[in-house]
């Protein structure tokens, strides 16, 4: 019995090494790249994590050029470093790197495979895609959710001036801009009826899924062995979004009840995105979607849109402490637009309100919250790109940090200059989906760019402008703004952001 055991782990072992010395795909024109065993070199002897995978590839394009092979996992990602060779991709050519690879159904967030961040690109991903943005997404819709913004930020500023006793403490502010965030976006999901003891049920749900998200990506660079090898690994993981999934299903059991209750009623009432999705039909043989996959969608919902959101806000409020001459313009253009008498801004004051649109804008090409995407793309078919051969469902990802620092783009890239943004006629007609030009890609770009980035940008705006209408920030005595990065499944800061918040009004 032992003898046997020998062999099987021998085995094991030989198959091991064949992934890691020997890459799958056969395929001799691929773009360069380093070896398997150099790059886990860089992980075991340079005591790095897989979470700085993107600044050793960045280290790599000198060598390797703006297209760059890595052979990780059981299959090849191909990285796109170059921001004209992105756009050749994602928006020239954006039908055929429109998919997603099989490995990304290793990387869960929901036990419901049918969200739309992880379907495969075609008539399911379209319909699902499209009731999210001519939904809850549109801006019409949005303008109706302007009670809920005000609600959060009344809570947000009451519970950032109790806690900043008057400028006299310091404040830590990332639990408070992650709890806004996060409440509005379940209360866009499921209705301004959920109070605040479910939101932090569910908030707590979903920290202890972010928090060991980092270890999904096992999963996806051995999505044949994985789950058979760290069989406990994936038990464990499995536990925790089945138990995020179970504290999601009550508020969409909830919001049922209610529109069922309602019904009769002839006020119009404001359709949430959980609404959208409980008689939502896709094509083919699935028809009605099912409750699981709704507990997916919403899960989604909520989840994609929270961290980003938080981290590129918690960047930018770093530089407005760091800069006081930022947050004087940032009075200055709030001045301008509502003058001394209104305390809060609203949707519509945003309009005109140029210069906070900048600095929101600086802080996603300056401080993108992801250094690469967290849901990779694949193409659809064999295809010829940048002289090279890149075969039907290979991954593709992109350097997004690098893409929004080109010093060939941006003067003096690594500076918060939101003045940048302000020597074109109007900041507002900046693209920053890239469909004209890609400059940066904090959201993506072409026909997976992220469905939200409307949203995010309203919310960012938003609270900038609030934030400094109320307070003036202030660096801790003693001590500056460290804005040193830290590399996860997001580019955050290494040192919490501690400040002094002195009232306004």
């Amino acid at each position: 019995m032992e003898f046997f055991f020998i062999i099987l782990v021998s085995l094991s072992l030989c198959f091991l090494l064949k992934l890691l010395i020997f890459p799958s795909n056969p395929t001799k024109n691929l773009p360069p790249g380093p070896s398997k065993i150099s790059l886990f070199s860089n992980f075991i002897f340079g005591r790095k994590s897989f979470s700085e995978l993107g600044p050793i590839i960045s280290s790599l394009r000198k060598k390797y050029g703006p297209l760059i092979t890595i052979n990780l996992g059981s299959q090849p990602t191909i990285y796109i470093t170059n921001n004209s060779l992105a756009h050749k991709a994602l928006v020239q050519n954006g039908a055929v790197f429109a998919d997603r690879p099989q490995s990304i159904n290793n990387l869960i967030v929901s036990n419901s495979k049918k969200i739309i961040s992880k379907s495969s690109y075609g008539p399911v991903w379209r319909a699902l895609r499209r009731n999210l943005t001519a939904g809850v997404l549109h801006p019409s819709q949005l303008r109706a959710f302007s009670t809920i913004r005000k609600r959060v930020l009344d809570n947000l500023i009451n519970g950032l001036e109790k806690e900043s006793n008057g400028g006299n403490k310091t404040v830590f502010v990332e639990e408070y801009f992650r709890h806004a965030i996060f409440s509005l976006l379940i209360l866009l999901c499921f209705g301004e009826n959920v109070d605040e003891n479910q939101i932090k049920e569910v908030e707590v749900a979903q920290l202890k899924l972010f928090k060991n998200f980092h270890r999904f990506k096992l999963f996806i660079f051995f999505p044949r062995i994985g789950k058979f090898v760290f069989k406990k690994v994936w038990t464990e993981l499995t536990g925790i979004v089945t138990g995020y999934d179970d504290v999601i299903r009550p508020l969409i059991q909830a919001r049922t009840k209610e529109i069922s209750e309602n019904s009769t009623k002839d006020d119009e009432c404001t359709n949430f995105y959980v609404d959208t999705l409980l008689n939502l039909q896709v094509p083919g043989e699935e028809g009605n979607i099912t409750e699981n996959d709704i507990v997916g969608l919403c899960n989604e919902f909520v989840s994609a849109g929270t961290d980003t959101t938080m981290i590129a806000l918690l960047w930018i409020m770093a530089n407005v402490v760091k800069y006081p001459e930022i947050q004087e313009k940032i009075l200055e253009d709030i001045k301008n637009a509502i003058g001394d008498e209104k305390k809060s801004i609203s949707e519509e004051d945003l309009n005109k309100m140029p210069y906070v649109k900048a600095v929101v804008l600086e802080g996603l090409r300056r401080h993108p919250p992801g250094y690469a995407p967290a849901t990779p793309h694949a193409v659809i078919e064999d295809v010829e790109f940048g002289g090279y051969s890149i075969p039907k469902g290979t991954a593709i990802n992109f350097l997004i940090a690098d893409i929004g620092r080109d010093p060939k783009i941006w003067e003096n890239p690594m500076e918060f200059q939101p003045e940048r943004f302000m020597k074109s006629d109007d900041v507002r007609s900046f693209d920053v989906t890239g469909n004209r030009e890609i400059k940066m890609m904090p959201f993506g770009a072409g026909r997976r760019v992220c469905p939200g980035y409307g949203l995010a940008m309203l919310h960012m705006e938003y609270l900038v402008a609030n934030l400094v209408r109320n307070f003036q920030w202030s660096k801790v005595d003693g001590e500056e703004v460290d804005l040193t990065e830290k590399f996860d499944l997001t580019i955050s800061m290494k040192n919490p952001l501690g400040v002094r918040l002195f009232p306004r009004v």
